[in-house]
């Protein structure tokens, strides 16, 4: 579902393909409830090995991030969260269409641009993806309420699953939206555009070195 605080417009899990229709690349969202890290290792595991997430995703959003946790004093098995940076999306890109397919997660949040494959998953079982902006990931840490669950610890501290509860996580800007529009693709043509007529303009004033 979708609910407005003030100016902030915050998806809330579950989401549905319908609380994405109105949601265009560009906008700002923020997330409440539940929030999975899923790294490179893990989209493997799925798509090349075959093996089911121990955590069901479905409705719900990814994080492309290697968190810093800690083990919280006088529990067994009680961790918080530290630090939580995004991870480059695009190492993600040759996995996410049949991620996407495969686990029914609606919001997938990283760093960074993703390709065709994110854009078709996206415009086919109505997911989006949103970049978290880099150099935040103090700030996201407080942004995650408690790690309910973590699953695969073998695979180390940034690979494993850290399955938490957030609240206003963001902001979020959405990069591709359900109908398979690419913030980072249409601003490449804006931008080419733009650094031909700039490049007529300087080119005159700087031939001496060339």
């Amino acid at each position: 579902m979708i609910e407005i605080r003030g100016d902030k417009k915050v998806l809330i899990t579950p989401v549905s393909a319908e609380d994405l229709a109105d949601i265009n690349i560009g906008d700002i969202v923020w997330l409440d409830g539940d929030l999975m890290t899923c790294r490179d290792v893990a989209h493997r595991r799925l798509i090349e090995y075959g093996r089911e997430l121990p955590y069901d995703i479905r409705n719900k959003a990814i994080f492309h991030a290697g968190p810093i946790v800690r083990k919280i004093e006088g529990t067994e098995d009680d961790y918080e969260m530290v630090s939580i940076g995004p991870t480059t999306s695009m190492r993600m890109e040759k996995f996410e269409y049949e991620f996407t397919k495969h686990t029914g997660v609606r919001v997938i949040v990283g760093k960074g641009g993703m390709g065709a494959d994110t854009e078709r998953a996206c415009k086919e079982f109505g997911a989006i993806h949103c970049v978290f902006p880099a150099g935040c990931a103090v700030v996201a840490a407080t942004e995650v309420l408690k790690i309910q669950e973590h699953h695969w610890d073998e695979l180390g501290m940034p690979e494993t699953l850290w399955c938490s509860k957030v609240k206003e996580f963001g902001p979020l800007i959405v990069s591709i939206d359900a109908n398979g529009r690419n913030l980072f693709e249409e601003q490449k043509v804006i931008y080419n555009q733009r650094k031909e007529a700039a490049k007529k303009a300087i080119y005159p004033e700087v031939k001496f070195i060339k």
